[in-house]
């Protein structure tokens, strides 16, 4: 027979800190795979490194002693702890019975549900923003943007009822409410307000590179890695924690256009990428993160042609959205991992050496508590009750070695 408790107590035991933790880096390539430490608190997180190493070698004599290069250590560091929250609303009657008791087997049948599909989208949005970020979607038709429609590059990372920022490089941020998603034509309608009329959004324009953030993504974001890894140049940060790029070779990925990729070649041009990133960067950058459409071009290619490249080991999939198979070259001996991740954009590759970054954060992901201890909030609505749960990660991607990485940019085949 179900027993009833406090909601607050059944949250206690079956919604822990651990447990959100856990899923989340089930759901989470890059949580599941980089080190994690969970102690940084709000003050600055010092990221040092070698701006240039002791380097006086002299042959037949000795370096004077004015002459010697020093080794030149430099305090990079992260000041504001990036914030990314998210919020579940739970309506007391879906979770009483009708004798007004809480027995715990209704609650189990409604968390399970809420909080997993929960879980899956606060993951991929945090992987979106470690990845990529801050923008999520990039307008591509502008058509019928008087009408609230816009074409978008990602469709699937609309869903009805999302809350989202819309901005371009001439007009202000404003807020919009998705109405209808069409997966098939890449269309979006907005509105104003949640499941109102659509709203004129024809201000923003591709010409004026529109895009699509979550709210206060525009200002508020992680240190993503294709931000960090693309120099100014290719469309990524000029500074890295705080530290100018071009002042130092070890802030400075080794950057390369994959405009001559296609979906025949690709795994060629990723095999030459790689030795290059070796020899400018040497660190051991030979996990290769990619989007679907390309991990498909890869697969595909190793089907079709069997030559200088062979599958290695089986292609080990993950439930929660990213595949990893080897592929090595019969010429050089080399291996790559090629890791596909739904989250991905299609326009860059990534050479990635694990050990290069490392996520820091305070506590992981954490339930928001209140003074009164308890985890979650009471709204009281003429229609009845509603409990409030916020779910919080506080933390950033740092990158201590930058130059062990490689990054193609300007694909688009």
């Amino acid at each position: 027979m179900a027993t009833t408790r406090s909601f607050n107590a059944m949250l206690n035991e079956y919604l822990t800190d651990e447990l959100l933790f856990e899923e989340m880096c089930k759901r989470n390539w890059a949580m599941s795979t980089l080190a994690h430490k969970k102690d940084w608190k709000s003050s600055n997180l010092i990221i040092p490194f070698m701006g240039n190493g002791a380097s006086s070698v002299s042959f037949g004599s000795l370096t004077g002693s004015t002459d010697i290069a020093e080794a030149n250590p430099v305090r990079g560091y992260i000041s504001t702890q990036p914030e990314a929250w998210f919020s579940l609303i739970l309506n007391q009657r879906d979770l009483q019975e009708h004798d007004g008791k809480m027995p715990e087997s209704t609650f189990l049948n409604i968390m399970r549900d809420v909080v997993d599909r929960g879980m899956d989208y606060f993951s991929e949005q945090l992987s979106f923003q470690m990845l990529a970020g801050p923008s999520f979607a990039t307008v591509t038709d502008e058509t019928d943007a008087a009408t609230g429609v816009l074409v978008v590059d990602r469709v699937e990372r609309f869903v009805i009822g999302q809350k989202v920022s819309l901005d371009d490089d001439n007009s202000s941020a404003a807020s919009y409410y998705v109405t209808a998603v069409n997966l098939n034509t890449g269309a979006i309608t907005l509105s104003a307000t949640r499941g109102g009329v659509a709203a004129n959004v024809s201000a923003y324009t591709i010409a004026q590179n529109a895009k699509f953030y979550h709210p206060g993504g525009e200002t508020s974001t992680f240190t993503s890695i294709k931000s960090a890894l693309l120099s100014a140049t290719n469309g990524g940060s000029a500074t890295l924690h705080n530290i100018t790029k071009t002042s130092y070779p070890h802030t400075q990925a080794i950057n390369a256009s994959g405009a001559a990729i296609t979906a025949s070649n690709i795994v060629e041009e990723l095999f030459d990428f790689y030795v290059d990133v070796r020899r400018k960067g040497r660190g051991k950058a030979n996990k290769f993160l990619m989007s679907y459409k390309n991990w498909g071009s890869c697969m595909k290619s190793q089907q079709l042609e069997k030559g200088g490249f062979k599958v290695v080991s089986d292609s080990s999939h993950s439930n929660y959205g990213w595949h990893e198979m080897s592929i090595a070259s019969t010429k050089t001996g080399d291996t790559l991992d090629i890791v596909a991740i739904q989250e991905h954009d299609d326009d860059v590759i990534e050479a990635i050496d694990p050990a290069s970054m490392k996520i820091y954060s305070n506590g992981g992901i954490v339930k928001h508590k209140s003074p009164d201890n308890n985890i979650y909030y009471v709204v009281r609505n003429t229609t009845g009750y509603q409990y409030i749960i916020d779910i919080v990660f506080r933390g950033d991607l740092a990158h201590f070695k930058p130059t062990n990485n490689g990054i193609l940019h300007s694909i688009s085949y």
